[in-house]
């Protein structure tokens, strides 16, 4: 059997962390395990996740750092990028072996976002709908990778924005990704925050950015 390693950057997380975990006691019980890697949080995230995860790693507040930590400590075939506040189905290993997921596979799982807001499946529509016409994945679509492809690629660039992106242009250089129709279930809570029009447009504009050449460490200062 596969043996699956979920990874879980964390910053302050604790009012949905205990959520995401609760998704995913069925898979630890089927043996998979649960990376919980915390940047450094001032608040209960990790008594919260204590219980609910295998391991809890402490790393400094960079995403892709963090990510990268956890699977250097991952003993999983594959590996599974969920973020903190993101909702995995409770089967995502069964769905991953009908695909046929192996050590030199990738892909991403379609995205719902948790708002009851019309716009909200507009947005989630057209985030789908891009990466299936473009293969570029965001995090919140919970990205998934064979051990020994991840490694290959020496894993995430360690920058403190747009490392999903810049991780799954070099992964459709190898191979095209597998995508799942089957979503997962990410918090709209930044939208709702921020304002929905607000969000969307600043989005657009640091992609774009990004995609010109600008700094990434420079556009996280725009987006937080």
């Amino acid at each position: 059997m596969r043996k699956y390693s979920v990874i879980i950057p964390a910053l302050n997380e604790a009012d949905y962390i205990g959520a995401t975990l609760e998704r995913l006691q069925p898979a630890r019980a089927r043996g998979h395990e649960v990376i919980l890697v915390d940047g450094g949080s001032v608040d209960d995230t990790c008594e919260v996740a204590e219980g609910g995860v295998d391991r809890i790693l402490q790393c400094g507040p960079n995403r892709g750092a963090q990510m990268n930590q956890g699977a250097q400590a991952a003993r999983g075939d594959i590996l599974l990028f969920l973020h903190a506040d993101t909702l995995a189905p409770h089967d995502f290993d069964s769905i991953l072996d009908d695909r046929g997921v192996c050590g030199n596979a990738w892909g991403s799982f379609d995205v719902r976002l948790s708002g009851s807001h019309f716009m909200f499946r507009c947005i989630e529509r057209m985030m789908n709908l891009r990466s299936r016409l473009t293969g570029i994945v965001l995090g919140d679509q919970a990205i998934f990778t064979g051990r020994r492809l991840f490694n290959r690629l020496n894993g995430y660039a360690e920058i403190t924005l747009m490392e999903d992106i810049e991780l799954t242009r070099r992964l459709k250089n190898v191979s095209s990704p597998i995508r799942i129709g089957r979503p997962v279930v990410s918090s709209s809570r930044r939208w709702e925050q921020h304002g929905i029009a607000r969000t969307v447009l600043l989005s657009w504009k640091l992609r774009c950015c990004y995609a010109i050449g600008a700094d990434p460490h420079k556009l996280a200062g725009k987006y937080n």
